[in-house]
């Protein structure tokens, strides 16, 4: 786990390329390598956009029409989960929790926390961050 948190931190994901490197050198396989990379949702395999948004789908989020805003946000963007902006400007990511269940609908943009979110509001902040 250090190393693959080390190669995205430099590169800003897991390259494919590295897999292989570091299976041989933890011996392990490329399959054992790649099923971590993929499991984790941290993990990135293709690098982000310049700004990355994560939304809540948990539970308190959902009740409070987070799944309606997640639409909104999909067809603004043109984009579905773990997906980029054609610009390359924003990378869409879902969460499971948040702990921001007190002002659902919540996200985060490059680490910020959002509360509250609604379309337009989002939609704003989105075009600001751009």
């Amino acid at each position: 786990m250090p190393i693959l948190h080390a190669l995205q931190e430099a590169f800003g994901h897991v390259p494919r390329a590295a897999v292989p490197m570091v299976a041989e050198a933890l011996n392990l396989t490329r399959a054992e390598v790649h099923g971590v990379v993929s499991f984790y949702h941290e993990f990135r395999a293709t690098p982000p956009g310049r700004h990355v948004l994560r939304l809540c789908r948990a539970e308190a989020c959902q009740a409070m029409g987070a799944e309606a805003l997640h639409d909104a946000v999909h067809r603004k963007l043109d984009v579905g989960w773990h997906e980029t902006t054609a610009d390359g400007a924003l990378t869409v990511e879902p969460v499971f929790c948040l702990g921001l269940c007190a002002v659902a609908p919540s996200g985060m943009l490059d680490g910020a926390p959002l509360g509250r979110l609604d379309a337009a509001g989002l939609a704003a902040t989105l075009d600001a961050a751009r």
